[in-house]
């Protein structure tokens, strides 16, 4: 792991995070384990596998980051897959664990310790940007969807997926957790000026953008949109995958995943 973060730059919402994204760490071994031992990439909460989506361009021989990508899972999928990928993560907890998970498999790639809102690499660095969750809820949307934009190569795409914005006025203000059903069937708070979002007892901040909102802000940063999927879990007994019932998921979208590319000149 290679420590590059610049403290003093780092803002509120960004210090919230590290911290307590590094309290949480050791909660999210085993399920970075699990991932790293998939022989196929799944999608979201609900593992939705890639060869239904079939959402990932050919990555063979491209230059990846993955901004936000905690234990790295992402990035270990996207290095099987021929790419050459750079994690990036602001938690240091979490980067030792992806680092713990790569001697683990033998798959080395580097792993930078930075905020993906203030990423210390060259622009136009990589032809392929990825975020799973990471930085797509946890960063200021505007700040890390710019240096998205900076790090990608003209013709280069970005994908990233989140919480969609249904199921945050969806929620409920108590605590997040799997024991507990927070995610009404009625909306609970407003859409208009939705953005940052933060809960009882919880350290995080989290952000995300209408739909609106959202295309028009990666129009204005200068990316074009190819699609927008709205996942659907899968069909199964109904339990709760942190915060969503697989009722709910079954009926209304709890995650989005967007494909942007940034024009060729």
């Amino acid at each position: 792991m290679t420590d590059r973060l610049d403290e003093s730059q780092l803002r509120e919402h960004e210090l919230r995070n590290r911290s307590g994204w590094n309290a949480d760490a050791p909660n999210w071994v085993d399920s970075g384990r699990r991932n790293w031992a998939s022989t196929e990439p799944t999608w979201g909460m609900w593992e939705v596998p890639e060869s239904e989506l079939k959402l990932l361009p050919d990555v063979a021989g491209v230059d990846a980051i993955e901004l936000g990508c905690g234990t790295a899972y992402w990035s270990a999928w996207l290095a099987r897959l021929g790419a050459n990928p750079v994690g990036i993560d602001l938690s240091e907890r979490q980067l030792e664990t992806a680092a713990m998970l790569q001697a683990e498999h033998e798959l080395q790639f580097p792993l930078i310790h930075a905020s993906a809102e203030n990423v210390p690499l060259s622009d136009e660095s990589f032809d392929f940007a990825f975020s799973e969750y990471g930085a797509a809820i946890w960063c200021e949307p505007e700040a890390w969807l710019a240096e998205a934009y900076r790090l990608l190569r003209p013709g280069g795409r970005l994908i990233f997926l989140g919480n969609s914005p249904l199921v945050m006025l969806c929620t409920q203000e108590t605590e997040v957790n799997e024991e507990e059903d927070c995610t009404a069937q009625e909306l609970l708070r407003p859409q208009f000026g939705i953005h940052r979002l933060e809960w009882p007892d919880e350290e995080e901040v989290s952000f995300v953008l209408p739909h609106g909102e959202m295309i028009a802000l990666l129009g204005r940063i200068g990316f074009k949109l190819e699609s927008l999927t709205e996942l659907q879990a899968p069909e199964g007994d109904d339990e709760n995958r942190f915060f969503v019932p697989r009722s709910w998921a079954r009926q209304w979208p709890c995650e989005d995943i967007w494909s942007v590319v940034k024009p060729s000149i």
